[in-house]
């Protein structure tokens, strides 16, 4: 009976850990990646879309990503969103195409990433903790109105805890070649 609630928190445990690898895929390091920019919000056609919406996304070189619009009339709010975000590029506008150049890191900016890599780790791990203290409420719950034992509600915090370890083992897994990624000159 308890295994139902852990498997269906499962599964948000899951959404929480795909939205922290798509977080920190954002985070830049000093060579080009399409994950940088590809969700980028653009107000456009009256609405906000994201810029893999709007444009074919590309990296001609390592340090280099081309923004190329299926609708050139978009390319001042594309330019404009890449300005505002938090990512410190400046586009190029040639022709119909922008070109973002990412310049490399200074020992400063890596310890600046790499400070934002922790705070979303510790984001990510409160949110699991989260979970896990709403199933196990909800375990204790349970047991209070009889409808498991207590060797039972033993069982659900062990085999809650394996699930919960196996997550931080795989968000320490992903933070650990993120720093790497970043610290490489």
């Amino acid at each position: 009976m308890f295994q139902n609630i852990i498997d269906s928190r499962k599964v948000d445990l899951e959404k929480v850990f795909q939205y922290f690898k798509e977080e920190v895929s954002g985070i830049r390091t000093g060579r080009a990646s399409l994950s940088m920019v590809e969700n980028l919000r653009v107000e456009a056609y009256n609405s906000e879309m994201s810029l893999k919406e709007l444009a074919a996304l590309s990296i001609p070189e390592p340090r280099t990503i081309q923004i190329q619009p299926w609708d050139k009339t978009v390319l001042p709010a594309i330019e404009k969103a890449i300005e505002n975000s938090e990512l410190g590029l400046n586009p190029s506008v040639d022709g119909s195409v922008v070109r973002l150049v990412i310049p490399s890191l200074t020992e400063e900016r890596r310890k600046e990433f790499t400070k934002l890599l922790h705070q979303k780790v510790e984001e990510t791990r409160i949110k699991v903790r989260r979970i896990r203290d709403e199933v196990m409420h909800k375990v204790q719950e349970m047991e209070k109105i009889g409808e498991i034992r207590e060797d039972e509600r033993f069982k659900a915090k062990d085999s809650l805890q394996k699930i919960v370890d196996d997550f931080n083992k795989r968000i320490d897994d992903i933070r650990d070649a993120k720093e790497k990624e970043l610290m490489q000159v």
